[in-house]
């Protein structure tokens, strides 16, 4: 059931009817804790009796009109839902029934039933709905003719019938429908069967108010003069128009048919109309309505299901989070200038040092591993290998060098790691933004070069300190509890001697890159739940599989880098340089060598960085109005109103349902009342 409970627009994921989950119901508050919330807001009357007094319930208990400026009238007929005595005051026992009455499955339409109901006697006279009506901001604008047919019809000639419950849903959407058609004849005295342009914006912006989302409304005047003549508009136009706003589900399914699911898929107004030909709703005059509005917030001639998202926000899915910190940096994509976007790579980047720090320290044995394992080289005074596998080097080197020894140069590797990956991960997404379209898709060969270019800056970052932890590691092989000084070797080094292998840790980390991450993008999306989001042991494999192409290229370059970078032990080959380095290992170990080192490092070290950085954007959540990782909020489909609940703790049981149900009173049947006492409405006509 639709609520006009405030919802956020999501990303929308289609689903097969089998797959909906059945609704879950609000189970009933028990009554001593009703009790409790009843004293809490209560007082004692005369009688000796507590009650709660009906401007209390509305502004204090629901926190609704809270202002001292409230309308009193709005007031009293909001709580005249729950004051069956029509007294002034709440007894317990209606808090307790107005409870139960929350959650029953068409409590949205019963709730408004009562509104209308103001003696409590389950059925709606003409002089109730005329007194409801007359206090709404709608009939201040333009009176509804309550002696015309539609009046007429339901209540009869004499206005002695009454609308029972069963009657008083098709009676407030037909209401509705009466209206804006007796808008449009207020407009057109004439009968010419035409009203100016402007009249039917008016019409639209305060009597429809409801169905238009405001990026409809900046464009209801263009659409109006590219379907009209002009200057004004015909009543065929101006009910489909409003039969368009009113069937949007109805729309969305059909691009959904005609997308085969996809939600991506351009469609065009051709197969939109062959898809929508077996609804005998759809009419060509609504489709070419719905193409022109698109185009002109969309600038695209075809659609795709967010076009239809941005004239209708899906209102049955809410996004599940939990968040640590939720900060809006901006209040609208508008406000979003250079400023912005400098800040928001900024928390990337801040971001990417957690995840970093996260990865590095925890893998860091296999990475001394690696590293020993790589630059066993020939040489003329040792005939063996030191190391035969991975295993027998890291439990040789925990039995020589100690645990210390395991964790010597994690310094350079923890600050280098760090660097690394935030220049990574925030280049990465940066360039992406800039490449991303409508869709929300990157193009593969922007996917490459975003990934090529995170690649080389962190080649460039991490040389050095790769350098620095390189020849820490392999120090401890030949003087296992010597102490090794981070700066006397950056001294030693100098500038120049901290790029050394820099050819070769380019052409590992470019490479690797430009295949990881268009990789990991693809698998993020493969690996999505039916609701469009990744848990985090799904972006751990992500991360973990996208690793598996990318690892064989820019292995051999790792090996390379590494031989280039540490000291030559005495007897061992001096390589001159990238080329040299390759032909001779090549040449004097076989093409096996490139492939040393511990193979799931790689895959493991990438997979948790990918983990940290992305978990940490959902839980210390900044809305810069920009992109978000795919797959970061989750999507529960809302089956009944039930699963949109009110955070304040009293609202126990039913009352978890009050806010939702009373704002979907506003946004679903339009029936919207003065917030504040001598609040100015203007008469349309």
């Amino acid at each position: 059931m639709e609520s006009g409970f405030p919802l956020n627009t999501p990303r929308f994921r289609s689903r097969s009817p089998s797959g909906w989950e059945k609704p879950r119901r609000i189970e009933r508050a028990h009554r001593s804790d009703l009790l409790d919330i009843f004293h809490k807001y209560s007082q004692i009357g005369a009688n000796g009796y507590r009650f709660i007094k009906s401007t209390d319930l509305i502004t204090k208990y629901f926190g609704l009109l809270s202002t001292a400026q409230h309308d009193q009238n709005t007031v009293e007929l909001l709580a005249g839902i729950i004051d069956t005595s029509k007294d002034g005051y709440i007894s317990f026992s209606e808090f307790v029934t107005f409870e139960g009455l929350l959650t029953v499955p068409d409590a949205l339409y019963f709730t408004a039933f009562r509104l209308f109901d103001t003696n409590g006697n389950g059925k709606v006279t003409f002089d109730e709905f005329k007194h409801v009506i007359s206090h709404t901001t709608l009939q201040k604008m333009m009176p509804f003719n309550m002696n015309g047919n539609f009046v007429r019809m339901y209540f009869g000639r004499r206005k002695n019938r009454v609308v029972t419950y069963a009657e008083f849903s098709q009676f407030l959407h037909d209401f509705h429908e009466e209206y804006a058609t007796e808008a449009f004849r207020r407009f057109d005295p004439d009968c010419k069967g035409t009203i100016p342009i402007s009249s039917f914006v008016s019409i639209m912006t305060n009597l429809r108010s409801h169905l238009v989302q405001p990026k409809v409304g900046a464009h209801l005047e263009a659409v109006a003069r590219q379907l009209g003549d002009g200057e004004s508009v015909s009543y065929p136009f101006f009910v489909a128009f409003n039969s368009l706003l009113n069937n949007m589900e109805l729309m969305k399914k059909v691009y959904l048919q005609a997308s085969r699911g996809l939600p991506s898929t351009e469609i065009t107004k051709h197969e939109f109309l062959s898809s929508g030909q077996v609804m005998s709703q759809l009419t060509p005059l609504q489709v070419d309505i719905l193409f022109t509005i698109s185009q002109l917030i969309n600038d695209s001639p075809t659609l795709i299901l967010s076009d239809l998202q941005s004239i209708a926000p899906e209102q049955y899915y809410i996004k599940v989070e939990n968040r640590v910190l939720d900060i809006k940096a901006v209040r609208s994509p508008e406000e979003r200038g250079y400023y912005v976007e400098f800040l928001e790579s900024v928390y990337r980047f801040c971001i990417g040092l957690v995840a970093g720090l996260f990865e590095s320290v925890p893998t860091y044995p296999m990475d001394l591993v690696k590293t020993r394992m790589q630059n066993q080289r020939p040489s003329k005074l040792i005939s063996s290998k030191i190391y035969s596998t991975n295993v027998d080097c890291l439990l040789k080197i925990r039995h020589v060098e100690g645990m210390r020894g395991l964790y010597r140069g994690l310094a350079p590797h923890v600050i280098g790691s760090s660097l690394g990956k935030a220049f990574k991960l925030s280049m990465n997404d940066w360039i992406r933004d800039h490449f991303m379209n409508r869709k929300g898709q990157v193009p593969f060969p922007a996917e490459v070069f975003a990934g090529a270019c995170a690649g080389l800056c962190s080649a460039i970052v991490v040389n050095p300190l790769e350098i620095i932890k390189i020849r820490m590691q392999d120090v401890g092989q030949l003087f296992p509890h010597s102490k090794f000084s981070m700066l006397k070797l950056i001294r030693r080094l100098g500038f120049k001697g901290m790029y050394q292998g820099m050819t070769a840790c380019m052409m590992r980390d470019v490479p690797f890159s430009a295949i990881f991450f268009p990789g990991y993008a693809h698998m993020k999306l493969y690996l999505q739940d039916e609701d469009g989001y990744n848990s985090p042991f799904s972006l751990l494999v992500a991360g973990a599989t996208a690793t598996i192409p990318a690892v064989p290229i820019s292995m051999p370059f790792d090996v390379i880098k590494t031989r280039l970078q540490v000291v030559p032990k005495p007897g061992e080959i001096v390589y001159t340089g990238t080329l040299d380095c390759a032909l001779r290992i090549y040449r004097e170990e076989g093409y096996r060598s490139f492939m040393q080192g511990t193979r799931v490092i790689k895959p493991t070290q990438v997979g948790l960085a990918l983990l940290v950085y992305e978990v940490l954007q959902r839980w210390f959540y900044v809305d810069f109005a920009g992109t978000r990782p795919t797959g970061s909020e989750k999507l529960v489909q809302i089956t009944s109103v039930d699963q949109l609940k009110s955070e304040n703790p009293d609202h126990i049981g039913g009352y978890a349902l009050a806010l939702p149900i009373l704002a979907g009173i506003e946004s679903k049947f339009g029936l919207v009342f003065p917030k504040f006492k001598n609040q100015v409405v203007h008469p349309l006509i």
